[in-house]
């Protein structure tokens, strides 16, 4: 079985951006980015309403952390403190040394690669530190950039599930990527 030891908080840099834990301090960012509604559009979970809503899921994500059952960065550009996106691994499935991956990233940071960077960092981690096997992603199927992004980083779409998610009074699709460590290090 997969073993985790998430302390202390890895910090990851890339070329443009610090992925760092989240504070307290970032509830006026991450307030922002999950109240905008082209951000969460495609987000099938509850838009924050206040700074209370922020500090909460702050507060969710590492006490989740502390206790190594997933993982979130906040994503910034380098040398500067705003939050600018959030990446990490959830629903980890230690006994089959897989995780799900999500993400999110202010629309003003939309198209600069800003993703692509985070993305590539995290799953490197992934499987390298973390020593996942494989790594999924749930993405709506209207939500064409997320799956592009996917596809650049060698996730292959696996299954189309009909209505199978609840949110809102409605029921959704979901399109289910994966990718396996040895296809995402093959050249």
């Amino acid at each position: 079985m997969l073993e985790l030891n998430l302390t202390p908080f890895p910090v990851i840099q890339t070329d443009r951006l610090t992925l760092r834990q989240l504070r307290q301090t970032d509830a006026s960012d991450v307030l922002a980015l999950r109240s905008d509604d082209e951000v969460m559009k495609y987000i099938g979970r509850p838009r924050a309403k206040s700074i209370e809503d922020a500090l909460q899921l702050i507060n969710q994500i590492n006490d989740r952390i502390s206790k190594n059952e997933s993982i979130n960065w906040a994503i910034t550009l380098k040398g500067a403190e705003k939050v600018i996106g959030i990446i990490g691994y959830v629903n980890i499935k230690k006994e089959h040394f897989r995780a799900e991956v999500g993400y999110l990233l202010e629309t003003d940071c939309h198209r600069k690669g800003i993703m692509q960077e985070s993305l590539y960092a995290v799953l490197d981690f992934g499987f390298k530190a973390m020593m996942l096997h494989s790594i999924e992603a749930i993405t709506d199927p209207n939500n064409g950039a997320s799956q592009s992004l996917l596809k650049k980083n060698k996730f292959i779409q696996e299954a189309f599930f009909k209505e199978d998610f609840y949110f809102e009074e409605k029921f959704l699709d979901s399109a289910i990527f994966s990718l396996l460590d040895s296809e995402f290090y093959a050249d």
